[in-house]
């Protein structure tokens, strides 16, 4: 059994990463300032023996009480609506949270976790994107507060790896979704199911070409573990490899709701990337992970999940 210190415990990804860790046997605390993340996500495992939640802006100095074997930094706003409006704290979170996570993986001597993200590949100019590649990121642009933000938060990891030997991991987290998305949060996945199960018109940015690759949460969260729990350092691609258009995916949504909506078209975001695509060669190969969850299948869970919170 393991204690394990997570940021951003109480948002999507952490509290499903939360339920794993304690159905495991491990020893979780959540830090959490609730910017992005909910305590309803979590609160069904207050009365579990192990659990901790503490309300806490990891921006701030970073302290846990007792052993820690294991810090997960997922602490961050992570889709577009919440980083465009929340730019500032996606940029200290990214770069003070982190030191502050890194802070206390090195007093504790634990290995040490970071979910990084396939948005420091920016715009590819390479497909699909591999872990060697650096990248094509707008510094200035209105993304660039989130891109950035996970690249350095990679560079002072690595940095603690050479200069203090820290044990360290670092994913790329590609497009995940499932149950527990906000209904409103921004990201493709649930605008589109939100639109379609209300019978609004579902809106595509740009003319729908536009391509990502989308993970099922579960899928998403086995691989998370098998690199905490692995030899590897990282980076590595956690995400599905099979990609599908905007437009594909619209037209699968609409199909698995049932619904009449009409395709709306919208101008395309600033530095919306084209193309997004992760190469898991070294995931497969080093991990023996590999995403099981095809896309039909994963949309109806999700969009059973929101039928059941709109």
């Amino acid at each position: 059994m393991a204690r394990v210190v997570l940021t951003g415990g109480a948002g999507f990804l952490g509290s499903h990463l939360c339920d794993q860790l304690i159905g495991r046997g491990d020893e979780v605390v959540v830090l959490d300032n609730l910017c992005t993340g909910s305590v309803a996500n979590i609160e069904h495992l207050f009365a579990r023996e192990g659990f901790t939640f503490v309300h806490h802006d990891v921006s701030d100095y970073v302290w846990v009480p007792g052993p820690v074997d294991q810090v997960m930094h997922f602490a961050s706003p992570a889709s577009p609506v919440d980083y465009l409006n929340l730019p500032i704290q996606t940029l200290k979170v990214g770069s003070l949270g982190t030191h502050n996570a890194l802070g206390l993986a090195l007093a504790k001597g634990a290995r040490f976790m970071l979910a990084s993200t396939s948005e420091v590949y920016g715009d590819p100019q390479v497909h699909p994107q591999h872990e060697s590649y650096w990248g094509h990121v707008n510094p200035v642009g209105p993304r660039g507060v989130y891109d950035e933000a996970k690249r350095f938060a990679e560079a002072i990891t690595m940095a603690y790896h050479r200069a203090h030997g820290l044990e360290v991991r670092i994913v790329r987290i590609f497009n995940t979704y499932g149950p527990r998305m906000r209904a409103e949060d921004g990201r493709v996945v649930s605008n589109l199911l939100l639109q379609a199960l209300k019978g609004y018109p579902l809106t595509i940015y740009g003319d729908g070409s536009q391509s990502r690759s989308f993970c099922y949460v579960d899928d998403e969260v086995r691989g998370l573990l098998a690199l905490l729990d692995g030899p590897v350092t990282g980076p590595v691609n956690i995400g599905n490899p099979n990609e599908f258009t905007v437009a594909e995916l619209a037209a699968l949504v609409l199909e698995v709701t049932g619904s009449s909506s009409e395709i709306v078209y919208e101008p395309l975001p600033v530095d919306d990337p084209t193309q997004r695509q992760p190469d898991i060669t070294l995931a497969r190969d080093r991990l023996g992970w590999e995403p099981k969850v095809a896309l039909r299948e994963g949309l109806e869970l999700t969009a059973d999940y929101l039928r059941s919170v709109i």
